[in-house]
């Protein structure tokens, strides 16, 4: 096995070791002993099988499908500094989630994920026609391009929420928080996972569509297409994470570039690497949210929320200071 073979089984066991731990970490006494002294029925194996299993591979698969779908993002504005919570996707989203909660409110989560997903596709495209009347792209023009848009869309979502006196209601759906995963209401995250392999499996289109339409045309390939696929790979599982779980910031912009400043821009190579990383991201960020308050818990979203702000100013200091 080569070099790079095991440095990435090395870090799947890192990650397979992260979900162990975050399965035995909560208010609810589980450990190796009392479940192998309990029955299938008792309350350990019940609150393993019911909330932690399903809380852990939520956790997994949010990690990795949002960490690909900011790397997709970059790839195809060609911007570091762009990812769904950063290009209005997030937000429209959100509008997409309060007009089905307003309009159709017994809708089931399968029907909020599709208007979601429609919406953060039409925030999406709306954000790269944006982007091609911008005369200056710089690195730091385009991240605030779509926080401006994103601010004006989650301005009109805040509106129609407290129009209609459901801002409670908006604030459950969209802040990062996973203690509400429970078996029954987390299988619409597989999708995401789903997801993740077709971007994978396109990840050479992808990253030809990222240099441009001419040179995208020039080898023989649809353009519109291959922007279509990637934009509707990162609407839904932007869609699916935030109908699930809520929103993780800044975890498409922090962890592709990590990944890019060891590994380069291989976008096959490097999406793998990129999965992982997003993971374990989520997961110590879980971890550390049940356990710097404990018993009392912090939301992933506060948690990452912090890390990846600080992070983000990190990358946008160092990457002016490699411009100077």
């Amino acid at each position: 096995m080569s070099a790079a073979k095991l440095k990435l089984a090395a870090a799947t066991l890192g990650v397979l070791a992260l979900a162990a731990v975050s399965l035995f970490v909560g208010v609810s006494d589980v450990s190796l002993a009392s479940l192998l002294s309990s029955a299938p029925g008792d309350r350990p194996m019940q609150v393993l099988l019911i909330s932690r299993i399903p809380r852990t591979v939520a956790l997994v698969l949010a990690g990795m499908s949002m960490a690909v779908a900011g790397l997709i993002m970059q790839m195809l504005a060609r911007n570091r500094f762009v990812e769904p919570s950063t290009a209005g996707t997030v937000e429209s989203a959100s509008l997409g989630i309060l007009a089905v909660t307003i309009l159709a409110p017994a809708a089931p989560l399968m029907g909020k994920m599709a208007v979601a997903a429609v919406f953060a596709l039409a925030g999406t495209f709306l954000f790269m026609r944006i982007l091609r009347a911008v005369p200056m792209r710089s690195s730091l023009v385009v991240p605030l391009v779509g926080i401006m848009l994103g601010g004006v869309i989650g301005a009109v979502t805040q509106f129609f929420a407290y129009q209609y006196d459901l801002l409670q209601t908006l604030g459950a759906w969209t802040t990062g928080d996973f203690s509400g995963v429970i078996r029954g209401r987390y299988e619409l995250i597989y999708l995401a996972a789903g997801l993740t392999l077709v971007a994978f499996f396109t990840a050479d289109r992808l990253t030809v569509a990222g240099m441009g339409e001419d040179f995208t045309t020039n080898l023989g390939l649809n353009y519109k297409r291959v922007m279509a696929l990637g934009l509707t790979i990162v609407a839904m599982v932007t869609a699916v994470v935030l109908v699930t779980a809520g929103s993780i910031p800044f975890l498409g912009l922090i962890v592709p570039n990590l990944v890019s400043a060891v590994m380069g821009d291989n976008m096959r190579r490097s999406i793998p690497w990129i999965a992982l990383t997003g993971a374990a991201f989520v997961l110590l960020s879980d971890i550390a949210g049940r356990l710097i308050r404990f018993p009392y818990e912090i939301p992933i979203g506060t948690v990452f929320g912090v890390v990846g702000s600080a992070l983000f100013l990190w990358l946008l200091l160092s990457r002016r200071r490699q411009h100077a």
